[in-house]
């Protein structure tokens, strides 16, 4: 799911990564909503937002949404910096550090934030949490699936799904039609996971509020562990293969 790339990356990879991340950034998002009442998987909403506080002259909400944005930014910049340091020796493991940030972040959120606003110290850090983990994972998805996978918004996938669907109408060659099913299947997985993070995480939050984000780091966590024993099952299996040709 994580360790393959370039070449070696497949459709399968990248529909596993592609629903089990959706799926976590669509928790990270209901959470965010319902928690500080504000989006913390994207960045797009919170230019508007800047631009309208500018406009009303509330310069302090605006420096906020502003501020947003570079948490993101920096989330994004990190991650990749980190994978890109790691990838120097062990390129198989470059994605763990960043998702371990990722989870990190999230247990620390889910531990001491409490329900608020932006107008409070709490809401905004937790606010500067969420998206600063959403930019590391939106990083480490693009760079790991060569740009194919997004997961932390929307509407670039539903940009993407409309032009591929509009093409079904065209190319009718076999290839063509199988990258595009492909491809709009793989689109659709990401947008129905999505929306099923948001709604059981919706769900979940009225029982357990801030604490949701535990189950999203589960998910990662267990993420992790997949990739970590497939690799041992096929490290175990070569080094078998290898005594059976001596």
């Amino acid at each position: 799911m994580f360790r393959h790339q370039g070449k070696n990356r497949t459709f399968i990879h990248n529909l596993r990564l592609a629903t089990l991340l959706s799926f976590v950034a669509g928790i990270v998002n209901i959470t965010g909503v319902l928690a500080v009442k504000t989006l913390t998987t994207n960045v797009t909403g919170h230019f508007a937002f800047f631009a309208e506080e500018v406009i009303k002259q509330n310069y302090s909400a605006a420096i906020t949404f502003f501020v947003f944005t570079l948490f993101f930014l920096a989330g994004a910049f990190i991650s990749n910096f980190l994978a890109e340091s790691v990838a120097i020796k062990r390129p198989d493991l470059s994605h763990v550090i960043p998702i371990s940030l990722e989870i990190a972040i999230l247990l620390l959120v889910g531990f001491f934030g409490v329900q608020g606003d932006l107008s409070t110290f709490s809401g905004k850090w937790i606010a500067f949490s969420m998206l600063f983990s959403m930019g590391v994972q939106n990083s480490m998805v693009t760079q790991i699936s060569n740009s194919i996978v997004r997961t932390t918004h929307l509407t670039g996938l539903f940009t993407d799904l409309g032009i591929e669907l509009s093409q079904l109408f065209f190319y009718k060659k076999v290839n063509e039609r199988k990258r595009l099913n492909a491809s709009i299947y793989l689109r659709l997985s990401i947008i129905v996971f999505f929306f099923i993070g948001c709604i059981s995480g919706g769900f979940l939050y009225t029982f357990f509020e801030i604490k949701t984000l535990f189950v999203a780091a589960f998910f990662l966590l267990l993420a992790l562990m997949y990739d970590y024993v497939r690799l041992q099952f096929f490290v175990l299996k070569r080094k078998k293969f290898t005594r059976v040709l001596k």
